[in-house]
């Protein structure tokens, strides 16, 4: 996940330290969200905001490249061969 996390922290001139004492978790974890090898907790994420002033999403970012959650665009034709996108010629029983 995309995070503002460093720029936030050192317009504050914290350094990761003193944000983590804030946010009571160890300076590796904010180095890791920062580095985004570690998505925060919903609880950390809320801490986190609370402490810039800020909402989530205003400091996360999700991944645009992970859609594996995604359930396609909507308003998708579900008269098409999902594989190759063509309409589906299957004959329809009544």
């Amino acid at each position: 996940m995309k995070n503002r996390l460093r720029e936030l922290r050192a317009a504050h001139r914290w350094s990761q330290a003193d944000l983590a004492d804030r946010c009571k978790v160890s300076r590796q974890a904010i180095n890791a969200i920062e580095t985004e090898r570690y998505d925060p907790s919903l609880p950390l994420a809320f801490t986190i905001a609370d402490i810039f002033g800020r909402t989530i999403e205003e400091i996360f970012l999700p991944d645009r490249a992970d859609t594996t959650n995604d359930p396609g665009p909507s308003g998708e034709d579900s008269s098409r061969d999902q594989a190759s996108n063509r309409p589906d010629t299957r004959a329809v029983s009544d």
